[in-house]
C-alpha cells in the first residue's frame, strides 16, 4: 500500500519550502502538480532543480481557468469531472507507491488540493505537509507589519459580491483580498466605498522573480496577474473601528 503526500510549497521562493516538504520532493519517484494547459505551472517552477532525474511527472491540467464564469454550472461541472478523474488516477497510483502532489502556499488554504483531498481520504493514506500561505510572503514583501495589538485580520476573496466586499472591508482592521485578477475593478470600487482605497497595496508575485509592491491607487485595472494579492495593513485598531466600538 502506498500513500499520497501533498507538499505545501509556500509563497513561491524555493528557499521558503519547509525542510519536511523539501525532503519529500527530493525523494519522490512520482510527482503530480496542477497547471494551466500549455504552461509549466507555478508549483513545477518552484521545485525546478529539486526533482530526481528519473522522476515520473503527472501534470494535472485544468480544463478551464478564466474562460467562463467560475460560478456557472458549466464551470463547476468541468472542474468536478477534473477532480474526480485525478482523484481516481492518484488513488490508483498510490495503491503501489508513494505519490507527491505539489501545492503552492498551504494546501488547506484555498489550495486546489482540497478538492482532491475530500475525494481521496478514506480511499488511500493521505499526508498533508503545511506550507507558508502566499499572503504571508506578500505582507513581508511590503516591509510593514500586517497586524498590531488587537487588530483582527480579515481575509476575503475578490469573487464575493461587491456589497459583501464593501461591508467586510469597512469593518476590517487588517485586510487581505485574494483571487483578484479580473476582479480587481470590483475590489477597487469596494475599497473606495469602504474608505480604504488610499491605504491599499497590490503585491504581485510576492517572494518570486518579478515581485512588485505598489499602491493600488497607482495601478490600472488591467494590470493585475493571477498571482497578486490586495492588502491593507492594520494600525493597532483603526480610529473608525474604535469609535464604532465606543458607541
Amino acid at each position: 500500500m502506498g500513500r499520497i503526500i501533498c507538499a505545501g510549497l509556500g509563497p513561491g521562493d524555493p528557499d521558503l519550502v519547509s525542510v519536511r516538504a523539501d525532503r519529500a520532493i527530493r525523494q519522490a519517484g512520482d510527482v503530480a502538480y496542477f497547471r494551466k494547459r500549455g504552461r509549466q505551472g507555478q508549483a513545477r517552477r518552484i521545485v525546478q532543480g529539486m526533482l530526481a532525474h528519473d522522476v515520473r511527472e503527472y501534470p494535472m491540467e485544468y480544463p478551464v481557468t478564466t474562460e467562463i464564469p467560475f460560478d456557472s454550472p458549466e464551470y463547476n461541472a468541468l472542474l468536478a469531472q477534473f477532480y474526480d478523474h485525478w482523484a481516481a488516477r492518484l488513488a490508483e497510483l498510490a495503491t503501489a507507491r508513494e505519490v507527491v502532489v505539489l501545492c503552492e502556499g498551504d494546501p488547506f488554504f484555498y489550495g486546489s488540493f482540497m478538492h482532491l483531498y475530500v475525494r481521496l481520504r478514506g480511499l488511500v493514506p493521505v499526508e498533508v505537509i503545511p506550507g507558508i500561505p502566499g499572503m504571508a510572503g506578500c505582507w513581508n514583501a511590503t516591509g510593514l507589519p500586517v497586524t498590531w495589538g488587537d487588530d483582527v485580520l480579515t481575509v476575503l476573496t475578490g469573487t464575493l459580491p461587491e456589497a459583501d466586499l464593501v461591508r467586510h472591508m469597512a469593518d476590517a482592521d487588517a485586510l487581505v483580498v485574494m483571487k483578484t485578477g479580473r476582479n480587481l475593478p470590483k475590489v477597487r470600487r469596494a475599497l473606495a466605498a469602504a474608505g480604504r482605497l488610499d491605504d491599499a497595496w497590490l503585491i504581485e508575485r510576492g517572494t518570486m522573480p518579478g515581485e512588485r509592491v505598489a499602491r493600488l491607487a497607482e495601478i490600472g485595472d488591467d494590470d493585475c496577474p493571477y498571482f497578486a494579492i490586495v492588502m491593507v495593513h492594520g494600525q493597532g485598531r483603526r480610529p473608525v473601528a474604535q469609535a464604532r466600538a465606543a458607541q
